[in-house]
């Protein structure tokens, strides 16, 4: 397939964030093994020495997209989560439906990326995990205990249900990205987390008449 270069910026403050969408772009299409500094200077419309310019080598790349696209919507969740005065139930909604949202826009999937990439690059797999996969899960661990203190929700693992609640929304992406081609059902992230969240908050509830 081919892949047809971005539109070229003029403006240098906006060179590295054009950088990055097309090295995730390539990253997602090829992999990140199959990716050339060279095709990401292409496809960004830029040369290989202004890659160099920003960003030290295509691990260094890597890291920044993720900082740069996915951190920022970590930091608007938690953000929410700790200093919002919405009852824990809605905390915890608002931090799914973001959640959902933000891989409905994204056009490739980091995590399908990260586990078809993990066995060659373990450094980027721990960087992957320590900055996003753990702070996720903890950022849900706290909203689910924070609802067990209040009394919104029963006593249950915390652990648990935090896997339980995202793991869905991460597989439907997953496949999403992988048999879209394949699979006639389109899958909505956010309706899925809604209909989720809908079955779980039944069983965590506790009931009106205890």
């Amino acid at each position: 397939m081919q892949i047809n270069p971005l539109p070229r910026q003029r403006r240098k403050e906006a060179r590295p964030a054009e950088i990055i969408e097309a090295a995730l772009l390539l990253f997602h299409q090829k992999g990140y093994s199959a990716t050339k500094l060279d095709d990401i200077a292409h496809f960004a419309g830029v040369t290989k020495g202004t890659v160099y310019l920003y960003f030290s080598s295509k691990e260094a790349l890597f890291k920044a997209a993720i900082l740069e696209t996915i951190q920022p919507n970590l930091d608007r969740i938690e953000e929410t989560a700790m200093n919002s005065q919405a009852s824990a139930t809605q905390r915890l909604k608002t931090a799914m439906s973001s959640w959902a949202s933000s891989m409905n826009e994204c056009k490739g999937s980091i995590t399908k990326l990260m586990i078809a990439e993990a066995g060659n690059f373990p450094e980027l797999s721990d960087f992957y995990i320590e900055t996003v996969v753990k702070r996720s899960r903890q950022l849900l661990i706290h909203l689910i205990q924070a609802g067990i203190d209040s009394g919104e929700f029963r006593p249950i693992d915390a652990h648990m249900l935090a896997i339980t609640l995202f793991s869905p929304i991460l597989l439907t992406s997953i496949w999403r990205h992988t048999y879209a081609n394949l699979d006639p059902i389109t899958y909505d992230l956010n309706q899925l987390s809604d209909f989720h969240l809908d079955i779980v908050f039944n069983g965590i509830a506790l009931s009106k008449q205890s």
